[in-house]
């Protein structure tokens, strides 16, 4: 925070010598909390580890990263923001940053882009100014502050123009993880971002509509404005699968957010081991949302009805709890409707209550250790695991899938004999142990977990490519948030399962959060416009009525489609793109891989896995179109794309699949292929 008066001759220079002081502040910020001696302050070597590691995080959030500039922007208030607030006064300035930096006095140097004061970055506007004279963008080259760019707001006599600096962070190559955006939120993904913890929200969006990063950067606000209520409950980033993990995790940090966990839904269901694999008709009838119900009634199928009473000895008295009474207790707690371990420990309590009761009625004054001990009676026990025996959930779905009979009994009404047949294993396992699990096996037996105990909930759960979710996985994730909420991100054009969502209100239901509100993105940051102008040809054949992204980009990007006669020319594009600055990503049909890693080693080229991160050294990665989901490159060289449609199960899944690698590019494409393209394509 200064007064917003510049030098006339050097403005630049100015700039820099702030920026060169706020690094200064931030070193000491840093230095004064790795000098914090807390050998006097903590009461036993518990609190130390604690208090050592918060202090390790926090030294670590303070790290100046030399290639991250440490603020973006600047904002000259022509006002006070409030007369509630002390910052603010007439006249000052505030540098906009991914952290909060402050002097020796406290003062701060850089406002933390997610603070109130730091709003009219994104969303102030000639139309709407709020009150902000100059709003002022910094270009910078590695960590160098080498340019800059002002908007005069309240100026009318200033035409309204496209901010250059903006569109070249845009537009900046990348090599490496997926970095933030914080220097270029637009205004319609901070609304998303600042959106409170209390509500659900699930965003819709097309390729490079940034939905990612605005549900990454809407964590980052909600741990930075709720703080001490999210370090008890917890939050969760939740991706398709480890590539897409490993290109996101640095954002975050980067932020200086270092407590979010990250995981797949397999990682949260991983109660058994996963050996197999479903056909995709099984898949789909285990993905159904009715194996919920198929599953509680096989779980409630254990209680049965006492017959005989429970007599318990103390001393030379006996206790009688008839059969009617103990029916009553049953139907009680099983009316209750609550998880069926916690009804399974509250019975020998009931009964013991009822003994107790006895015990008063003949003139004893039993007190709560009397009931205790009748609770642990041998009597009691024994009338337990025969009324409500412990149930083992992966036992439990083995017997499901491999006992015909009792998945009829079970599931009828609900589920088809065909379907019924689909999910039967043709072989059965003789334990737990040596079953092939499925991956859809593994969610159903956390259904089951979550009957017999509940599950525990965050803060706030984000689940990015959420299209690709069963409804059975859906629950999986919604119980993990069911006193917190959630942010979704997807594209309903790129659901590549076959039982890939066809609505976002259908995945609200499954995910328990009926109330949550849908956005849609529709703005491309990221795509070129000749790209996303191509790909969009299939969505009339893959989501009919999706409205396709508009890009925003005024570099129309290099879009190229050659017919060549086999892997070397594919090679030798390669080369061409590897020529360009910026990364390169190979995307061909999974059973294409293998052929073309052959011939990028015959020819020298060294390449990179997906989520292998990729450097100035080597920037190409050979991807198969399975992994490309989330994933972006500078440039992208699509092989085959008739062999990327071929490869799915069907023709929708196979469209839909090439629709994402079509998409996958920042700057350029180059499709190629010796086959034929598909029709749909035109």
């Amino acid at each position: 925070m200064s007064t917003p008066v510049d030098d006339p001759l050097d403005p630049l220079s100015r700039e820099r010598s702030h920026l060169a002081g706020s690094r200064a502040a931030l070193r000491a910020m840093r230095e004064d909390v790795e000098s914090l001696d807390i050998s006097d302050v903590t009461a036993n070597w518990v609190n130390a580890e604690v208090l050592a590691r918060q202090i390790d995080d926090r030294i670590k959030a303070l790290a100046d990263l030399s290639d991250t500039p440490l603020f973006f922007g600047r904002l000259d208030y022509l006002h006070a923001p409030g007369a509630e607030q002390a910052e603010g006064a007439e006249g000052e300035r505030f540098y906009i940053g991914r952290r909060h930096v402050h002097d020796a006095e406290g003062d701060p140097m850089v406002i933390d882009w997610r603070a109130p004061v730091s709003q009219p970055f994104y969303r102030a506007s000639k139309k709407d100014p709020l009150d902000i004279g100059l709003r002022r963008r910094f270009g910078y080259t590695g960590g160098d502050l080498t340019a800059y760019e002002d908007e005069h707001l309240s100026d009318p006599a200033e035409a309204t123009r496209t901010s250059k600096l903006l569109q070249q962070e845009i537009e900046r190559p990348r090599v490496g993880p997926m970095r933030d955006i914080v220097a270029t939120i637009q205004p319609e993904q901070d609304e998303i971002v600042r959106s409170g913890l209390g509500g659900t929200v699930c965003v819709q969006g097309g390729p490079g509509t940034g939905k990612t990063a605005v549900g990454l950067h809407r964590v980052a606000y909600l741990l930075y404005a709720h703080r001490e209520r999210l370090a008890r409950t917890g939050t969760l980033v939740i991706g398709p699968n480890k590539s897409f993990l490993h290109y996101i995790e640095q954002v975050l940090p980067a932020l200086g957010e270092l407590s979010v966990r990250q995981a797949t839904v397999d990682d949260l269901v991983a109660h058994v081991e996963v050996r197999g694999a479903d056909d995709s008709t099984a898949a789909v009838v285990k993905g159904d949302a009715r194996m919920a119900e198929v599953l509680r009634r096989a779980v409630y199928a254990h209680v049965s009805m006492p017959t005989e009473p429970v007599v318990v000895v103390r001393g030379s008295r006996r206790w009688r709890v008839p059969a009617y009474e103990l029916e009553e207790i049953v139907r009680e707690l099983l009316d209750r409707d609550i998880r069926y371990g916690a009804a399974r420990e509250a019975l020998p309590q009931r009964i013991a209550h009822a003994v107790l009761v006895q015990m008063e009625r003949s003139g004893e004054a039993p007190d709560d250790r009397v009931q205790d001990a009748v609770a642990r009676n041998g009597a009691v026990k024994t009338a337990v695991k025969a009324i409500w025996p412990p149930v083992d959930p992966a036992k439990l779905v083995l017997r499901l899938l491999t006992d015909a009979d009792f998945l009829a009994e079970h599931a009828a009404e609900i589920l088809s004999e065909d379907e019924q047949k689909t999910i039967l294993w043709a072989k059965p396992a003789r334990s737990v142990k040596s079953a092939k699990w499925s991956a859809a096996d593994a969610v159903l037996i956390d259904e089951v977990n979550d009957l017999v105990s509940r599950t525990a909930s965050l803060g706030h759960v984000v689940l990015d490519e959420a299209q690709d979710l069963s409804p059975m996985q859906y629950r999986a994730v919604g119980r993990r948030c069911t006193t917190g909420s959630a942010t979704i991100l997807g594209d309903l054009a790129q659901g590549t399962t076959p039982w890939a969502t066809r609505s976002w209100d259908e995945a609200l239901a499954h995910l328990g959060k009926s109330e949550g509100v849908i956005e849609e993105l529709t703005a491309g940051f990221r795509v070129p416009t000749d790209v996303i102008a191509y790909a969009s040809r299939l969505l009339p054949h893959i989501a009919p009525g999706l409205a396709p992204v508009a890009s925003i980009r005024e570099n129309p990007g290099f879009f190229e489609i050659r017919e060549v006669p086999g892997t070397a020319e594919v090679v030798s594009a390669c080369g061409e793109l590897l020529r360009q600055e910026g990364s390169v990503g190979l995307i061909a049909a999974d059973a294409r891989i293998p052929a073309l890693a052959e011939a990028l080693t015959e020819a020298g080229l060294t390449y990179l896995a997906p989520g292998e991160e990729t450097t100035r050294q080597t920037r190409l990665t050979l991807v198969p179109a399975s992994l490309a989901k989330g994933l972006e490159y500078d440039y992208v060289l699509l092989d085959e794309p008739q062999a990327v449609v071929d490869g799915e199960p069907d023709e929708r899944t196979g469209l839909r699949r090439l629709y994402v690698a079509l998409t996958r590019a920042v700057s350029g494409l180059v499709v190629v292929h010796g086959a034929g393209l598909p029709a749909q394509l035109g």
